[in-house]
């Protein structure tokens, strides 16, 4: 991560590298803060078995049975109870299956996957070393380290370097090889190869297996649209970019504020559709993506004379051949062999300048590093750039063709707009309708406490008509919208910045003015998104664009805005 990956020019949130535990633990946290009650192992047990478990978290339950119809859906669920598996059913309006890769909710409804299985089975090693993290503090910083060498070859996870800890990545290859051969003793003296020296703190905290696998499921929802899939349920990537964590959180960006509308009665049940309809061509492209981004990071042993290809194949011709029919003795021999060949071609005596073929290598490898075309860990232009071209919005004349590339795993910036489908551009404003006069961003405008629309306006008569008219038709479908009047920081001629009297007798609005950026340019919000003033902005409370005209609306605003909210509350 370089400097200026943390000047949040693009966005009020610079990027972060964060245990998933760790995540974990704050999100338990936040929920009690919302006033749910995070029951453990223990306070499970003791739960009635027809105890109402709203707003719970059940600790220890696992999905083991579902039944759905046209009215609600009953999830079964075991748990330990007095040391007995224990059954309970819990019954609800939608359940959403977020459980993971190996989600039991996706097996129970017969989803397939489609996509690349078993690109690599690999160990990963959880440990603690405060002195690994402090010598690489202080001679070689970084996050991810490919490590290959005679000795062995990983991928070390840096997660914390001043806690010392560490995530291993390690090839895996059964049947030949086994769990049972990564004891806590073998990934040690495994560690040790890979640094180079033994480390005196060094303490193995977990091992397991896991399989890389590049695959979107074929439906997002099912059983008339009351149970969904999210997060990794959905998508399960290559770890190569963190498009695993973006893309399950955009997920339920996505698909809560539209469960909430339609509890709430303001937006139909066929909202629900628009959810598979928006994430998963995003779910695809990612995918994609990633595999880009791991076939990249690939060309670095293959440029080493490590072809990973080569040690997969071995591995399945001794499985599906007739190298099936040999002692499971002499199969682990020939992949031992076939490693320990490969690993000799890291040695010193053959990769240097002074060897032919040495030589060769370091150059090729030269130049992937030099020309980008390695492993690439920041992509700001499909985690924040990315565009719902259809679904719960309403698609203008006036948009650029969707971005349709196809994925080259090399970093390009993300450019902020303002079309239909697109998130929120960021823009530091700030708020003239309190004393605070804090300054915050755009996005920030968008409500976190209720399911709201904000239109974003200028303080313009026609403008003002615009959002008098929204606030009419919002309450007509029982939709919360809030109004957000944009006035420039260039204006200094003593007018009093207030909208009361304007949008009166509505009341939930707020007034902003833009902030100058530092470098004394002029900000301009409707430059940025690429429209002039007379222009309006209606945003999801997911922060993304749902509509936009680039000038005044020339029909009945009132009528305009009906159509606009019909289309995307799911009424039309």
């Amino acid at each position: 991560m370089q400097p200026q990956d943390f000047e949040k020019v693009v966005s009020p949130a610079s990027v972060a590298h964060y245990s998933q535990y760790k995540l974990t633990s704050l999100m338990l946290k936040r929920l009690e803060d919302l006033g749910f009650h995070v029951s453990s192992s223990k306070e499970s047990d003791s739960l009635a078995l027809d105890s109402v478990v709203a707003r719970q978290i059940l600790m220890g339950h696992e999905c083991v049975g579902i039944d759905a119809n046209k009215e609600s859906v009953t999830a079964a669920v075991s748990f330990l109870k007095g040391g007995k598996h224990m059954k309970r059913n819990i019954q609800c309006s939608i359940l959403v299956g977020a459980d993971g890769a190996g989600s039991a909710v996706r097996r129970l409804t017969e989803i397939e996957m489609r996509g690349e299985r078993d690109l690599q089975k690999l160990i990963s090693v959880h440990f603690m070393s405060r002195e690994l993290g402090e010598y690489l503090i202080n001679s070689r910083p970084g996050m991810l380290f490919f490590i290959f060498n005679t000795g062995g070859i990983g991928v070390l996870v840096a997660h914390d370097l001043l806690q010392g800890e560490f995530v291993l990545q390690i090839p895996y290859y059964p049947p030949q090889q086994s769990l049972s051969d990564f004891s806590p003793e073998m990934c040690k003296k495994l560690i040790f190869n890979l640094v180079g020296h033994e480390l005196s703190d060094l303490d193995v905290a977990d091992i397991k297996p896991w399989v890389m696998h590049a695959e979107v499921a074929e439906k997002f929802m099912c059983c008339e649209n009351r149970v969904m899939l999210a997060g990794d349920a959905t998508h399960r990537f290559p770890p190569a970019g963190g498009f695993g964590m973006n893309t399950g959180i955009q997920d339920a960006h996505n698909l809560a504020w539209k469960i909430a509308a339609l509890l709430q009665g303001s937006a139909n049940s066929s909202i629900l559709n628009t959810y598979e309809t928006e994430r998963r061509p995003i779910a695809l492209f990612n995918t994609s993506l990633s595999i880009q981004n791991f076939r990249a990071a690939m060309s670095v042993p293959s440029a080493l004379g490590l072809d990973p290809t080569v040690a997969n194949s071995v591995h399945r011709f001794i499985n599906n051949t007739v190298g099936s029919m040999l002692p499971t003795g002499l199969q682990k021999a020939i992949l031992d062999n076939v490693f320990a060949l490969g690993r000799a071609q890291l040695s010193e005596s053959l990769l240097n300048e002074s060897n032919p073929l040495g030589y060769q290598r370091l150059g090729r490898l030269k130049s992937i590093f030099e020309g980008g075309k390695s492993l690439q860990l920041q992509f700001p232009a499909e985690d924040l750039g990315f565009r719902y071209l259809e679904g719960a919005i309403v698609s203008d004349n006036e948009s650029e063709v969707g971005d349709s590339e196809v994925p080259s795993g090399r970093r390009r910036d993300y450019v902020p707009c303002a079309e239909p489908g697109s998130r929120l551009p960021h823009m530091y404003v700030r708020i003239l309708s309190d004393s605070t006069r804090e300054v915050v961003s755009t996005l920030d405008l968008v409500s976190i406490e209720k399911v709201e629309f904000l239109l974003i306006i200028s303080p313009l008569q026609e403008s003002y008509e615009l959002a008098r008219a929204t606030f009419k038709v919002a309450k007509e479908n029982k939709a919360n919208v809030k109004v957000c009047v944009v006035w420039p920081s260039s204006r200094d001629d003593g007018v009093a910045r207030e909208s009361k009297s304007a949008l009166a007798p509505w009341e939930n609005y707020v007034d902003v003015m833009e902030v100058k950026k530092q470098s004394g340019e002029e900000a301009s919000w409707w430059s940025i998104c690429k429209m002039s003033e007379r222009g309006s902005i209606l945003v999801r409370p997911d922060q993304h664009i749902a509509w936009r005209v680039k000038s005044a609306v020339t029909l009945d605003p009132t009528l305009h805005m009906r159509d606009v909210f019909s289309i995307i509350l799911g009424k039309q």
